[in-house]
């Protein structure tokens, strides 16, 4: 039977922590919460991040919190850590949650309505450094 995409987000979000954009904001800068946003390079440039969030990519984030991938990020083996997943709209966040949590990953959540709720909430946002196609093209010589 085909599932739709809002159908397994819906499952997903049956099975995961949601917090809402006041409760994350009072989660934010905590030694002990790391926001992880996995959107798109582009969507950070457009419209900035949450300051002190570890960017992932949602195709990412599952491999990078396996300690035997290749992709594996020491962030995600830190101990007594929370760790809070956004997107941009709460969609990919619930399914990169979801999936971490079948892979193991305790102690994850994700933010209800994503970084747009967020930055609507008034909450901290910082412009993310674009890229320029000269540092781009030297970093690709390298």
């Amino acid at each position: 039977m085909k599932r739709t995409a809002k159908s397994m987000v819906d499952e997903a979000m049956a099975d995961i922590t949601t917090y809402s954009v006041e409760q994350a904001r009072d989660l934010h800068g905590r030694d002990d919460v790391q926001f992880i946003d996995i959107r798109d390079v582009r969507e950070l440039e457009r419209e900035g991040v949450i300051p002190g969030a570890f960017t992932r990519r949602a195709a990412c984030s599952s491999s990078g919190s396996t300690p035997r991938s290749p992709y594996h990020k020491p962030l995600f083996a830190r101990p007594h850590t929370r760790y809070v997943l956004f997107c941009a709209a709460g969609w990919r966040s619930a399914l990169a949650t979801k999936t971490l949590q079948e892979m193991g990953l305790e102690s994850v959540a994700h933010i209800e309505g994503g970084f747009s709720a967020w930055k609507e909430s008034g909450a901290p946002v910082a412009d993310k450094a674009q890229r320029s196609d000269k540092s781009h093209k030297a970093t690709k010589a390298a």
